[in-house]
């Protein structure tokens, strides 16, 4: 897989080329379903399946600098940005950087189990302003990196790393707020190696320990 597969494909997507679009959907609904699953009340299909349909609605802002996969997550971000909109009270506006998904939403996430130490990293993250848990899980789950990440929240690279530095240590705080460290310690260099080890599948049916179907 390249990308220039994928730009490939989007370009016939959006000459009409259904296939090419299935394609693209098939190659990417584990990681878009994943950044969805514990953030939206419900079932998140239909999120998944706009996120997809705006890349196209929306391709003439993608200036193909990096890969589809981070345009993607790009999209996913405003798409999940505009669900959350929606769903206060007219007039009401919020700010992602300072709000948590657990102030949103009770049941958001209510899959998690109620045990375990992806358990515990999930509800710590979900602790964390909405923007913070995007960044910690796009980089441990997804990989991003410096220029990758700095493009899904258009910011600039040397503000990408204080961010992480910031977000790194805000989850760390939660943690130990929460109890004992986990198993060799979250802390410092480990608290990345942790946070990656526990990443959630991405696809309904798969095994996902920690999760409860």
């Amino acid at each position: 897989m390249t990308q220039e597969d994928d730009l490939a494909l989007l370009d016939r997507w959006c000459a009409g080329d259904l296939a090419a679009g299935g394609a693209l959907f098939e190659r990417y609904f584990a990681p878009v379903h994943r950044f969805f699953r514990s953030k939206v009340e419900g079932d998140v299909e239909d999120l998944v399946q706009e996120t997809f349909l705006a890349c196209v609605r929306e391709r003439d802002r993608f200036q193909r600098k990096s890969s589809f996969r981070t345009y993607l997550f790009a999209v996913a971000r405003y798409m999940l940005f505009g669900h959350w909109r929606k769903a206060q009270r007219q007039g009401e506006k919020l700010d992602f950087e300072a709000v948590s998904l657990a102030s949103l939403s009770t049941s958001a996430g209510s899959r998690l189990a109620r045990h375990g130490e992806r358990a515990r990293l999930l509800d710590a993250l979900r602790e964390l302003p909405l923007e913070q848990q995007l960044l910690l899980e796009l980089h441990y789950w997804e990989e991003l990196e410096g220029e990758q990440l700095a493009e899904v929240f258009e910011i600039e690279p040397a503000t990408t790393r204080s961010r992480l530095f910031r977000a790194r240590h805000a989850l760390r705080q939660r943690l130990e707020q929460g109890g004992e460290p986990a198993a060799g310690g979250p802390v410092d260099e480990r608290l990345d190696a942790w946070a990656r080890s526990l990443r959630p599948a991405g696809r309904p049916g798969e095994a996902i320990p920690g999760i409860e179907e």
